[in-house]
């Protein structure tokens, strides 16, 4: 019997995944939570053999309860709407062994469960076209001073963060414009935003 517990924000949908799931003859749906701190609780005291985990939830995100459970036994999936290459690069970074999209047909599901119990690795295919073809153009400097932009700081304040000088920081500000092909900083937050890059 595959023992899987379900992350999920959203009530209803908890409740119909755990039900679908239930249905499974080789599935038993042993706990829910509705964030990303009772999944990584759950995990740990009933020691599942998957976790399947909505990315955007209260407290700690999918994401950041993937990072946390990466050394266990448990296989984490990703079961989101979100198809953001960056959030599959974060997935990717914690391990996880699924990443499937919420519009997929339900049937999906429990073969991909199965697949990944017998240790193969099931990633939705147009996350693996985005992937190879959307990676973040800015180098680690320019991610630090959009950090410190998204942030609400000024030139100054990055300049003094960084240990940099303001007309390097300004500077920087250009490239980021260039390199992300947009006019300002609330386009440059927002499209990185858009494309999962920012944490």
């Amino acid at each position: 019997m595959i023992r899987i517990v379900i992350a999920e924000d959203q009530r209803m949908l908890l409740g119909a995944l755990g039900s679908l799931l239930s249905l499974e003859e080789d599935m038993e749906v042993i706990g829910q939570a509705a964030n990303g701190e009772e999944a990584i609780s759950l995990v740990r005291t009933l020691q599942p053999d998957v976790c399947i985990m909505d990315i955007e939830m209260p407290l700690k995100t999918g994401l950041d309860a993937a990072e946390e459970l990466m050394n266990c036994d448990c296989k984490v999936i990703i079961l989101t709407t979100f198809a953001r290459t960056g959030y599959f690069q974060r997935a990717l970074k914690a391990k996880v062994s699924g990443y499937l999209l919420k519009d997929s047909p339900s049937e999906e599901l429990a073969s991909s469960i199965r697949s990944i119990m017998a240790g193969r690795r099931v990633y939705a295919p147009e996350l693996m076209d985005d992937f190879y073809s959307e990676e973040n153009p800015l180098t680690v400097r320019e991610k630090d001073v959009l950090a410190l932009v998204a942030d609400g700081k000024n030139t100054k304040e990055i300049a003094n963060e960084l240990n940099i000088k303001t007309g390097t920081v300004r500077n920087y500000i250009s490239t980021i414009f260039e390199k992300l092909e947009v006019k300002n900083r609330i386009e440059a937050i927002s499209q990185s935003k858009e494309k999962g890059w920012f944490k």
